[in-house]
């Protein structure tokens, strides 16, 4: 039904004429989240290595982020922007929780909420098309996300669940890592999520920070909208300066650092401008010693999301030895790179940072 323009403009046209369509007739087949667990790719990407273009530097990509793995003194940062998880990304994350590979995360909110949260409520996104009828999505409160829809009345929920969570909260400024902790919190408190994979639930449990420095950006912002203007005088805020002191935390603690980049961004900045701070406080910060980025931004506007890992490396933040950027889109180079890093197996040796307990040590 979907994947012809054509046909979908006749079916729009009938619907007009003859009957009147509901949601049943667009959310009907769920996203499914791949899982590199069940692909060893490894064969694949090293095959790739002898060609090139794109595939060389996937697979260049690859082992650098199984260098990552090997390291015992690095601590590995995932960023991710774009709209990731309802495109069926989630579960690539939530297995590099799980088998620690990765330390922390920085997040668009929309990924963390909207999509990863949102679903850990018991909600899915759906296979859609990008050629349907967009006033009929409004008309049938669906929202798209290019080929895909969610339910708007259910991302309603979503939202009334954030401004519940800060109504039960103390009354003061909070990094997004402490509130996303709180969202991990209020899952466990549940009965848990309602999927077997949410990531804010797998960094509750596996003590993985995740920082959002645009929280106000999401599910999270309406939420916060609804808290402080029922409570005005005493309320929750974010503070973007202790995400940013937090995030650098991590860098003084580990002075060698490697970063996976999915998309660019706020996330992408906020991540390499640690180093920055990092160097401001102590006159001594290494730059990101290993760094990835998957994109298909184009470099020659100056845009964040595209600048070049080289570029980076004239401002301080990333050296040049082990990085590569990849342009790809996500959906095909992420499970490539990281399943390539799951099944040559260098994770099982790497101690567990649990970096989360280095926020709880300076509140006790």
């Amino acid at each position: 039904m979907y994947n012809n323009p054509t046909r979908e403009k006749e079916i729009i046209i009938n619907y007009r004429g003859v009957y009147m369509p509901n949601k049943k007739d667009y959310l009907k087949d769920v996203i499914k989240h791949i899982d590199i667990k069940e692909h060893n790719v490894v064969q694949l990407v090293d095959s790739m290595e002898s060609m090139a273009f794109t595939a060389r530097d996937l697979n260049r990509a690859s082992q650098i982020f199984d260098m990552m793995q090997q390291d015992k003194e690095c601590a590995i940062i995932l960023t991710l922007a774009g709209s990731l998880f309802s495109a069926g990304l989630k579960k690539v994350v939530y297995d590099l929780i799980s088998n620690n590979m990765i330390d922390a995360i920085v997040s668009t909110g929309a990924i963390m909420v909207d999509q990863d949260f949102f679903e850990a409520l018991g909600f899915k996104h759906y296979i859609g098309s990008p050629y349907v009828d967009d006033n009929t999505m409004r008309d049938l409160h669906i929202d798209r996300i290019y080929d895909t829809f969610i339910d708007e009345d259910e991302l309603r929920i979503c939202d009334d669940t954030t401004a519940e969570i800060f109504n039960s909260l103390d009354p003061r400024p909070y990094s997004s890592r402490e509130l996303l902790y709180e969202f991990g919190k209020y899952l466990d408190k549940n009965g848990g999520p309602k999927v077997d994979d949410s990531v804010v639930y797998a960094a509750y449990k596996h003590n993985v920070p995740i920082f959002v420095p645009a929280f106000s950006d999401c599910s999270a912002g309406f939420g916060i909208v609804m808290h402080q203007h029922k409570n005005p005088n005493k309320h929750v805020s974010f503070d973007s300066g202790k995400d940013f002191l937090e995030l650098t935390q991590v860098k003084l603690q580990y002075k060698e650092t490697g970063i996976f980049m999915i998309g660019g961004g706020v996330p992408k900045n906020f991540t390499q401008d640690i180093v920055v701070a990092a160097d401001i406080l102590t006159d001594e910060a290494p730059m990101h010693k290993y760094a990835i980025q998957i994109t298909v931004a184009d470099v020659r506007d100056g845009a964040l999301s595209s600048s070049t890992l080289k570029e980076a490396s004239s401002w301080g933040k990333v050296s040049q030895t082990y990085e590569q950027m990849v342009y790809a889109e996500a959906t095909l180079a992420m499970p490539l790179i990281a399943g390539y890093a799951y099944h040559k197996g260098s994770w099982k040796n790497r101690e567990k940072r649990e970096l989360q307990k280095l926020y709880q040590k300076q509140t006790v």
